[in-house]
């Protein structure tokens, strides 16, 4: 078992911690009124729930919507990667049977889709990249391995700089260099985070395998999560695709508006990605699937049989009542912020993981009617529960965790999986706030605070 820190250095200052406590929350609580008050948009949304428009982008774009005399009239849910569908996308490089990651990074990055030679020559400078520097994996991720691959991750993402020849330089030459490197490098630096996570805190075998050149993200993931570094061409061809579906979401998701912030200061690129690993590590961002995956395994410990309708949507209802799983009364993977009747990444996740369940047989083909019941069941019980017939939607994290599991990839690696994506997305944000932007980001914040005097040391006894 790893080392930690000690909660005992602590234990002769509780009540101290505990008054500290009291009184801070008791200074950062104020009226929620003030926000209508004050007109403070508060997430940087409207009061339509759509985001407050603070950048332009031309990499990734989301509609979900149409105007009709002023009044959001639900679509069909639409992403595109630098104006390409993403179905137009996926169909194009899967009906050549080819792995699209590696040219979706391409397309994001550059704004045009590669030729054959191009897309060679940036398969190949990717696997230079994928190997880490000599030292990195010993010093920086097995001497110090975390329970947590999202915080090991921003480490290693933050280690990079002291490796870099030039890590300052925010050319954008040099910083797409860097990018590429990242791209690279991601995928290693997961595998073996996971792999220190096992060793050192549950005292599994400690497996490293090195990135193989002629391989995919996607295929070198799966070899070097593996102990016998065995998998099927589907396999790879479904993990392949769920990359390209997290790659991009458009400028205002959390974890892209976090590169453009930071990088509007001018720092360097691996500070700016280990701060979208940060915010990306947020359940209520990447972390999402997982509390998909949770929710309904307690769906199925409390209806018994996952053919049951009637059961399932009852207990749907008691999910909204706020009276069942976390009393949060959210109902996991459906709805989305901006998608209304549809999300067109879940679509097509959802076909390739019914190709998946089908090769898979037996448990998995009921397990997927099974999240096809409560994709289909959602909507009625929210009708019902809330007397509304507001448009809902799967989203991408229903069926994500699903496919995970069905490849066999522990829980611990989904939101990591989703940072080796989407690395591809902030490396295109990034790169354009340093072409288009020369102004640090820089909202408002009202103070509400109470105003109070100064009182000399000698005289602040309560």
């Amino acid at each position: 078992m790893y080392h930690q820190y000690s909660d005992s250095i602590f234990a002769h200052y509780e009540d101290f911690i505990r008054d500290m406590s009291e009184t801070a929350v008791a200074s950062d609580s104020f009226d929620p009124a003030l926000y209508q008050k004050y007109n403070v948009k508060r997430g940087l949304r409207n009061a339509d729930s759509t985001g407050v428009l603070v950048g332009l982008t031309s990499i990734g774009d989301v509609r979900a919507y149409i105007m009709e005399e002023n009044e959001k009239v639900p679509i069909d849910g639409k992403l595109l990667y630098r104006g390409i569908s993403i179905e137009h996308l996926v169909d194009g490089f899967e009906k050549d049977r080819r792995f699209g990651f590696e040219e979706t990074a391409y397309l994001l990055i550059t704004g045009k889709l590669p030729d054959d030679r191009q897309l060679e020559e940036f398969k190949s400078l990717l696997d230079e990249c994928r190997k880490l520097p000599d030292g990195f994996a010993e010093d920086m991720i097995m001497k110090a391995p975390s329970n947590n691959i999202m915080n090991k991750l921003a480490r290693c993402a933050l280690a990079s700089y002291s490796y870099d020849s030039n890590p300052d330089d925010i050319s954008y030459e040099n910083v797409l260099r860097q990018c590429i490197r990242l791209i690279g490098q991601m995928p290693t630096m997961t595998a073996y985070a996971y792999q220190a996570r096992n060793h050192y805190y549950y005292d599994k075998s400690l497996y490293i395998h090195n990135p193989q050149k002629g391989l995919s993200t996607s295929e070198n993931l799966l070899q070097m999560i593996r102990p016998d570094s065995r998998y099927t061409k589907l396999e790879a061809e479904i993990l392949d695709l769920a990359l390209v579906l997290h790659a991009e979401h458009g400028g205002g998701n959390n974890s892209s508006f976090t590169v453009h912030v930071v990088t509007s200061t001018g720092t360097d690129t691996y500070s700016a990605i280990a701060a979208a690993i940060g915010a990306l590590k947020g359940p209520k961002h990447g972390g999402a699937n997982l509390k998909v995956m949770d929710m309904m395994e307690d769906i199925k410990a409390h209806v018994g049989d996952k053919r049951d309708k009637g059961r399932i949507k009852d207990y749907l209802i008691r999910l909204l009542n706020k009276e069942a799983y976390d009393g949060s009364g959210l109902i996991y993977g459906i709805g989305h912020a901006v998608y209304t009747k549809s999300d067109p990444r879940a679509k097509l996740l959802k076909r390739k993981a019914e190709e998946l369940a089908a090769a898979l047989g037996g448990e998995w083909e009921e397990e997927f009617n099974f999240y096809k019941t409560v994709e289909e069941l959602a909507p009625s019980a929210f009708e019902e529960y809330k007397n509304s017939s507001k448009v809902m939607c799967a989203n991408v994290d229903f069926y994500s965790g699903l496919v995970y599991s069905m490849l066999n990839i522990p829980k611990e690696l989904f939101t990591p999986i989703f940072a080796i994506s989407r690395i591809a997305g902030w490396s295109a944000h990034r790169l354009e706030e340093l072409a288009v932007s020369n102004r640090i980001i820089r909202p408002a914040y009202k103070n509400v605070g109470r105003k109070q005097p100064y009182v000399d040391l000698s005289d602040r006894r309560e």
